[in-house]
């Protein structure tokens, strides 16, 4: 694997790599990006060691996002892994910045936790949005815990604004404008995302020990097995993906 193909640099980050010349702190930009970087790294090689395949890494402003193609029906505690080594592998490399460059110390430390708690915040796709995302599955259905994640990432952008009306700056008001971007892609995509998370099971059926008796078939939960009561008729799981999906394989 090719890991120059995998990094991609996002439009906006030039727009901060300019405004960091123009302000005269472009190695400040250098350390955040050494710290950005390091920290997809962290998804990246959890990933790998997964044996998942990774489509690409992007490095946005004070942030970065790895697209890894994780199957919608991914072990629980795989997924929380990869999703926790992110912020682990950064504060590794902020020991070692800080060290190496002693000067600096006090401002790799700034950016170091303001990107830390920035990726930690409860907005999808952010990490902190879907280490909320990965909670509500173990507590909800899944469908539902993606629509209650982005509800909680709009409030919480909402909260952003109000903070950054006191003090606005152009980064602040292309920060908040992404991340409306970002959820607002991600609601759209929520019933699709169902519809392929029930035809992964379908396609790869697995033999979950956990099983739960569901009254709507929008209801499946991650990890779990199910028994589809409707009208007082039980349904299992597996009988009702194939009537849903037999024809429609069948016809392509």
């Amino acid at each position: 694997m090719n890991i120059k193909n995998i990094f991609k640099v996002h439009k906006l980050t030039y727009l901060f790599i300019l405004l960091s010349i123009l302000t005269a702190s472009f190695h400040t930009l250098v350390f955040i990006t050494i710290l950005v970087i390091f920290h997809e790294m962290g998804h990246f090689y959890s990933a790998l060691l997964f044996g998942l395949h990774i489509d690409k890494i992007e490095i946005y402003p004070y942030g970065g996002l790895s697209k890894i193609d994780i199957p919608l029906n991914y072990s629980i505690l795989k997924e929380l892994i990869i999703l926790i080594n992110g912020p682990i592998i950064q504060h590794i490399t902020y020991l070692v910045l800080i060290r190496t460059f002693p000067y600096y110390a006090s401002t790799i430390s700034i950016y170091h936790y303001a990107i830390l708690i920035f990726n930690l915040l409860p907005i999808y796709p952010l990490d902190g949005g879907k280490l909320i995302n990965l909670f509500l599955q173990k507590l909800i259905p899944y469908k539902t815990s993606f629509k209650l994640s982005i509800t909680i990432s709009y409030l919480v952008i909402i909260i952003l604004s109000l903070i950054y009306l006191n003090n606005i700056k152009i980064n602040s008001i292309i920060i908040i404008l992404f991340l409306i971007f970002k959820v607002t892609k991600e609601s759209k995509y929520n019933s699709i995302r169902y519809e392929k998370f029930l035809f992964e099971r379908y396609k790869n059926p697995i033999n979950y020990k956990k099983c739960k008796i569901i009254y709507n078939p929008n209801s499946f939960y991650k990890n779990n097995r199910h028994l589809i009561k409707e009208e007082g008729k039980y349904t299992l799981e597996r009988d009702f993906l194939r009537k849903k999906y037999d024809k429609l394989t069948k016809k392509y």
